[in-house]
């Protein structure tokens, strides 16, 4: 890479950052730039999910206090993430460049369909969560905590393969797993996406695919974008920016299954 195609990666880094801390869907912004500067898809998937993992715990502290009396799921819960976030790097380092590059479109197009259903999933769990408490007079219905660690492994494993989207999987997996209300859900999913982003992270830490310094420079745009998020939330609309992340998700998409097709 040249230093265009860095100063680029820096940029869309903290466009992403910035995104993530309002809307969400910053990956489907970071990983076409930088397989458009020349990173093999792989490598940009592995570069990119080392980047931005910092962001995650970022999210996961902010949301802390509705953590501490949820230890009972998160033993069980936590590790799924990390099984899974582990197991994803593994099917992702064992795909192939050629294959992963042709799954790219439909992964790019899966992630802002998941982005795009974020607020009914929400609108959903809400209402779901509403009518458990009034079937049980106001009191939530018990759950084992055990009946989630299996969807959360798999959303996990596709969270450590390609990541974009992961947030809204595992929030609906915990809707479906768990009657509770959505802030206490949303908490636990902020510490299983860290989780497994974290463990995928490390792993693609000794897998020599890694472009450090692309990494360096786009976590620390990273960084910088969700500072200026926090400075703008209060001035853009967190909906309108969605959807234009999610239109930009569609078009480079269409664009690469249109490229792979006629390839």
């Amino acid at each position: 890479m040249d230093l265009i195609g860095h100063i680029l990666a820096a940029l869309a880094a903290i466009a992403a950052g910035l995104i993530n801390a309002l809307a969400g869907g910053g990956t489907l912004i970071t990983f076409p730039v930088l397989m458009a500067v020349g990173l093999p898809a792989v490598s940009a998937n592995v570069t990119n999910t080392v980047a931005l993992c910092p962001g995650y715990l970022g999210g996961t502290l902010a949301q802390s206090k509705d953590l501490k009396d949820q230890k009972k799921r998160l033993w069980v819960l936590l590790p799924a993430g990390v099984l899974g976030g582990l197991a994803g790097g593994i099917l992702l380092l064992n795909t192939g460049e050629k294959l992963f590059a042709d799954l790219v479109p439909y992964l790019i197009l899966l992630a802002s369909t998941l982005l795009a259903i974020q607020n009914p999933v929400r609108a959903w769990l809400t209402h779901r969560a509403e009518h458990s408490l009034s079937q049980e007079q106001g009191k939530a219905k018990v759950v084992s905590e055990f009946w989630a660690f299996i969807p959360v492994f798999l959303a996990a494993i596709y969270g450590g393969y390609f990541g974009a989207g992961l947030s809204v999987i595992v929030l609906a997996v915990l809707g479906l797993a768990l009657n509770d209300n959505l802030t206490r859900l949303n908490a636990l999913k902020q510490g299983i996406a860290f989780v497994t982003n974290l463990a995928a992270a490390l792993f693609f830490v000794f897998s020599g695919k890694v472009h450090w310094t692309v990494a360096l420079l786009m976590a620390v745009g990273a960084l910088l974008g969700g500072a200026l998020g926090g400075r703008l939330a209060s001035k853009i609309k967190p909906a309108t920016l969605r959807w234009i992340v999610v239109t930009i998700g569609f078009v480079v998409g269409i664009i690469y299954l249109v490229r792979s097709f006629v390839a």
